[in-house]
């Protein structure tokens, strides 16, 4: 007696749909989500890059070493019209040329272990008093010099799909250029001071 009522229930499709629809529209708008986030932050980078590809080349003039806070807050209107909330960090540093850009002060490695030991003396091409592991001096430089002008950037993700997926809701990117200064005089020389690593 009880089967008979069943048959015509387990015949009947309707409300099928609605069901498939609630076990996929949840993967569905999550993978939308996350492309939309995908997309944002990629945009965000491009945005950023060409910021800071129009403030280093405006950076390369004479005088421009008096306005670099201007190109800062230029590259920061840029970015903040896509993330509002972004936090920018801003780091120049220069070079006597486009070959000495990230590479460490020379030292002689007395003790032959590739690592730049207390009393090995080394080239203080930066003038800190230290020996670095990138010979760069902070700031614009002077003419001919080669300039590295890089931004790190935060924010808060506009999509909050990363949390679901384990990942930090806080979107981290950064953007760099090299550039080399104008001639507008004749290059400063850079006479390095031989010092000992501590």
């Amino acid at each position: 007696m009880i089967r008979r009522p069943l048959r015509p229930l387990v015949r009947d499709q309707r409300g099928a749909t609605a069901v498939e629809f609630g076990l996929t529209a949840p993967v569905l708008i999550m993978a939308m989500m996350g492309i939309f986030d995908l997309g944002h932050n990629m945009y965000t980078a491009q945005m950023l890059q060409g910021a800071i590809q129009e403030a280093a080349r405006d950076a390369t003039i004479e005088g421009a070493a008096a306005h670099t806070g201007d190109l800062d807050n230029d590259v920061r209107r840029a970015v903040h019209q896509i993330a509002p909330g972004a936090t920018l960090t801003f780091t120049r540093k220069n070079y006597a040329s486009f070959s000495d850009g990230g590479r460490p002060e020379d030292y002689t490695d007395v003790n032959g272990n590739s690592s730049c030991d207390a009393g090995e003396p080394f080239e203080d091409s930066n003038g800190n008093g230290t020996y670095d592991t990138d010979r760069g001096r902070t700031g614009v430089g002077g003419a001919r010099d080669a300039v590295i002008y890089k931004v790190d950037i935060s924010y808060e993700r506009a999509f909050p799909i990363a949390g679901f997926l384990g990942q930090s809701n806080t979107y981290q990117t950064s953007a760099r250029t090299i550039l080399r200064n104008q001639p507008f005089d004749a290059q400063g020389a850079r006479v390095p001071v031989t010092g000992n690593c501590a």
